[in-house]
């Protein structure tokens, strides 16, 4: 038989999607994928319980429904500071997964260079790979996760295609400020050098810190792909509404790559989705203080155990110190927290180029009996894990 693909020889599984299978066949509460236990907003059910008696079963418009494309630049022209042409300057893709891929194949060719800030979401170093491309990773160090200046010039002295920029990040919560966005915009103009965001969690942002999208720093709406997904906004992850804005010349790119990855995302589920393009601010404010909520609640409870962990600035995820308990193997520890504990979570090693084992990543999108259900597990901890020696 002839060999496999050689590019896809360092993959596993996604971490991530296993902790949920563990957690699951454990009976745990999932922290682990980031996913809400509750429903999406009311008004979005009840539109799509009235698409599916219309005619929106077949194909729409391979890069989006019109009135989808125009909802969406109405809304996302309010908060980029442009008017977005919704014809010319947008694909909707199946998730922003799907955003991320097709822009990475839109910019790259192989053997190019990506910059990858880390940690990261597991899925960049894959897409980059996918892509041909090869990455370079710059750290990003805690408690607040800030880059060095120096490292990442060092990195654009690569002469990388493409940097990508999680704002804010999975897995650890920082939300960039202006001043070190423009200071990467002013690198990326110095190196002609794209950027590629991905800014699904846009508008789960704590005070006092601000989202600023990167597009609209001056000179960076040229070289800036922006993706996000309605899926963390609308707590309709399954939906997998995700879109890319760029300028024209990159979108007629973008476009033919979407075409031929997926042909379109689904007709009905964008249809019903235009209801929640169109909410007014209140939408965006209740969401920021119901997790702004679930954030407090959840971090009092592990203060209260005595857990170390981070402080997010944005989206809903914690990373939990567990060098306390001497595991050499994080994911070990993960399989043992589900199993024994009652409670999911993801190996932080999975985030990290560098050597990380000491953290574990858990999210709060739930429930609030969901979290006091998994921080009344968490409680007994100590009890359920022993330490073990290194």
């Amino acid at each position: 038989m002839p060999t496999l693909s050689k590019r896809t020889e360092g993959f596993t599984d996604s971490v991530i999607r296993r902790m949920t299978r563990i957690s699951n066949q454990y009976g745990a509460v999932n922290l682990s994928q980031g996913f809400p236990d509750f429903e999406p907003p009311r008004e979005l059910l009840d539109r799509l319980a009235e698409v599916t008696k219309e005619d929106f079963h077949q194909y729409s418009i391979t890069w989006g429904a019109q009135n989808f494309r125009e909802a969406l630049a109405q809304k996302q022209s309010k908060l980029m500071g442009r008017t977005i042409d919704p014809n010319g300057e947008i694909v909707v893709t199946c998730g922003s997964t799907e955003a991320m891929m097709a822009a990475m194949m839109t910019v790259t060719n192989p053997g190019d260079k990506v910059i990858v800030f880390s940690p990261f979401y597991e899925n960049y170093g894959a897409d980059t790979i996918l892509s041909g491309a090869e990455p370079i990773y710059v750290p990003l160090y805690p408690p607040e996760f800030n880059f060095s200046i120096d490292e990442l010039e060092a990195a654009f002295k690569q002469k990388p295609k493409a940097l990508i920029l999680c704002n804010p990040s999975n897995p650890c919560g920082k939300v960039f400020t202006y001043d070190e966005l423009k200071a990467i915009a002013d690198l990326a103009e110095k190196y002609d050098t794209f950027v590629i965001t991905d800014e699904v969690y846009e508008h789960i942002v704590y005070e006092p810190y601000k989202h600023t999208y990167f597009a609209s720093l001056p000179g960076m709406w040229e070289r800036t792909i922006s993706c996000s997904s309605l899926s963390k906004t609308y707590s309709i992850t399954g939906w997998r509404l995700g879109y890319i804005i760029a300028p024209p010349e990159i979108i007629d790119t973008a476009k033919k790559v979407h075409d031929f990855l997926t042909v379109g995302a689904a007709a009905p589920l964008q249809e019903a989705a235009v209801t929640g393009l169109l909410f007014g601010e209140d939408y965006y404010k209740d969401l920021q203080k119901k997790y702004t909520e679930k954030r407090d609640l959840f971090l009092k409870g592990l203060d209260d155990i005595g857990i170390v962990h981070t402080v997010p600035q944005g989206a809903y995820y914690i990373l939990l110190d567990i060098s306390e308990f001497g595991y050499e193997s994080d994911l070990e520890f993960c399989e043992a927290l589900a199993r024994d504990v009652g409670v999911g979570a993801v190996p932080g090693s999975s985030f990290f180029r560098e050597d990380v084992n000491h953290l574990i990543r858990l999210h709060f999108a739930k429930k609030n009996e969901t979290l006091y259900e998994a921080l009344n597990r968490l409680k007994d901890i100590r009890k359920k894990i022993s330490y073990r020696k290194p």
